[in-house]
Parts: structure tokens; sequence; C-alpha cells
């Protein structure tokens, strides 16, 4: 699957470089295929690298419109973005980004697996004095992984 970029001088290549600016992104999206149209929604997640592959985890209810449209396609899309302002071209003004997209499958997972998603999720998130662990036992949310098939990013200004 390639999406190909417009603007190839823009394209963040180095792996790192895409992971460091995940990391720093407060919030993805969820694109998922919907009944009419498509559907988005913003999540908190949490992350793992796994060679060159990106895990992302996030939690949610355990039933709702994503968990259908998830049941009934696992293909997914993940964007996640920077603003860090705007800047005047000369003759316009322009946003000074930097964004992720990817594309993967999502999955539920269980048991130790929604542990390490939920430790992820509460490190990343930067919320302290939980346990992952108690909060998988309280058994009120899912947790879903989506390991990215692809991994691209861009930038506006170096």
């Amino acid at each position: 699957m390639d999406y190909g970029m417009r603007k190839a001088e823009r394209e963040i290549t180095d792996f790192g470089e895409k992971v460091a600016l995940l990391a720093r992104c407060d919030t993805i999206r969820l694109g998922l295929r919907g009944d009419e149209f498509p559907y988005v929604v913003p999540l908190s997640f949490g992350f793992e690298v796994k060679g060159e592959r990106v895990i992302i985890y996030f939690h949610c209810a355990k039933e709702g419109k994503k968990v259908e449209l998830i049941k009934a396609d696992p293909r997914v899309c993940v964007e996640a973005d920077i603003l860090n302002g705007y800047r005047d071209t000369g003759k316009s003004v322009t946003a000074d980004y930097e964004s992720i997209m990817g594309f993967g499958l999502c999955k539920e997972v269980f048991g130790e697996e929604a542990v390490r998603g939920l430790d992820l999720l509460l490190e990343h998130c930067k919320v302290a004095n939980r346990s992952a662990r108690q909060c998988a036992s309280l058994n009120v949310t899912a947790v879903y992984k989506i390991e990215l098939l692809t991994f691209t990013g861009k930038r506006r200004f170096k």
C-alpha cells in the first residue's frame, strides 16, 4: 500500500525521527470504515516499537460505535500531529506542522498483553499513581492494539 507523498521534500524518512514525533503527540485520530461515512475518533494512546514496527495501544468502552466498526473491519488508519504555529511566507500564511500517518490492523487484546498496553498508555499520558494491572482487573474497559503496517511522517519546516 503506497499512497505516496505529493511533496517528497517534506517527508520524514528516518524511522527514529518518526517514532520520536509520535512520542511527542498527545492524541491520535483513529480512522475507521463507517457505515455510510468514514468514522474518525480522537484517542489517548501508548505505544512500543518492535523491530521496525510500531504497535499502538488504546482503551475504550467494551461496546459502542468504534467497537462495532473494528469488529466489522479491523483495517484502520492512524493520524497524529503537532502544530508549531503559523508562518508568514511573504505571499500568505502557512502552518508549521509535523505529522505521522499509519495504516494497520486493530484487534482487542487480553490478559498480560492488555496490562502491557495499559502500562504503555499510562506512561505515555504521564499518569502517575495508577496500576495498569489494577485498571485491567476492573473489567470495565477493552484494550486494543494496532500494529502499523505502514508508518509515514511529514513536516512543513525543518
